[in-house]
């Protein structure tokens, strides 16, 4: 059985991000979750990750921008993860042309808001369409804005400048040789199902769970569902 998970969260976002899971699993698992300071590029992320590890091998499961960290996590040192889960992520590059400078424009114009206004403006922009509707104005909501609101503009700019030089994850997946869970939200716009259709089916022996009621933040927004998804990749 697992004795160490480690949380690697997405784009500024912290531990609370992963709350509902540390509680349910701190009582059979020590759960350690990444923070990545102003390292500015995916594998520095990952090479952080692994010099702070607590222990040598164990399980591994990363959110959004955390799931990249973690594919590089295991290009790098495969030997080191017993188990892996990709939530509401994906492998893709900066597309080319058109896609690419829309997605670079998009990602430039939130980092002015965030330096101009501060995080939690910023986030009042950024989140709405990653939360499902049905979360907006509730207890969730405000739980993802004031997370977000606890980063700087500063790690705020230096996972940016990751994400918009991500490598290509791709020929990670048919490399992965263990127990793995692929996860996203039904209506994940960012992160889509078919995505992670494609992606479990490149891993042998993959779980793929698809959270109904669900958009980019599974694990705030449906933890009951993501915690049993946890409990059958974890003990089962």
């Amino acid at each position: 059985m697992p004795t160490t998970l480690i949380l690697l969260p997405g784009l500024v976002c912290d531990s609370a991000t992963w709350g509902p899971q540390i509680q349910a699993l701190s009582p059979r698992l020590r759960c350690h979750v990444a923070d990545y300071g102003l390292c500015d590029s995916i594998n520095a992320m990952a090479q952080h990750v692994l010099h702070t590890a607590p222990s040598q091998t164990f399980a591994l499961a990363g959110h959004s921008m955390g799931g990249r960290v973690a594919l590089e996590v295991l290009r790098l040192a495969p030997h080191r993860v017993h188990h892996l889960a990709l939530l509401d992520t994906g492998t893709h590059p900066l597309p080319a042309g058109d896609a690419g400078a829309r997605e670079r424009a998009g990602r430039m114009a939130l980092l002015q808001t965030a330096e101009r206004k501060g995080m939690r403006a910023m986030a009042a922009l950024w989140a709405k369409p990653m939360v499902h509707p049905a979360h907006h104005g509730t207890p969730v909501f405000e739980a993802v804005l004031d997370m977000l609101a606890r980063s700087s503009p500063e790690q705020y700019a230096a996972q940016i400048n990751a994400l918009l030089n991500r490598p290509d994850a791709a020929p990670v997946l048919p490399t992965i040789r263990c127990p793995t869970l692929v996860l996203t939200g039904r209506e994940d716009l960012w992160s889509p199902p078919e995505a992670h259709e494609r992606m479990a089916a490149a891993i042998a022996g993959a779980q793929l769970c698809i959270v109904e009621q669900c958009g980019h933040m599974s694990m705030l927004e449906q933890p009951e569902v993501v915690n049993a998804a946890f409990e059958s990749w974890l003990f089962k």
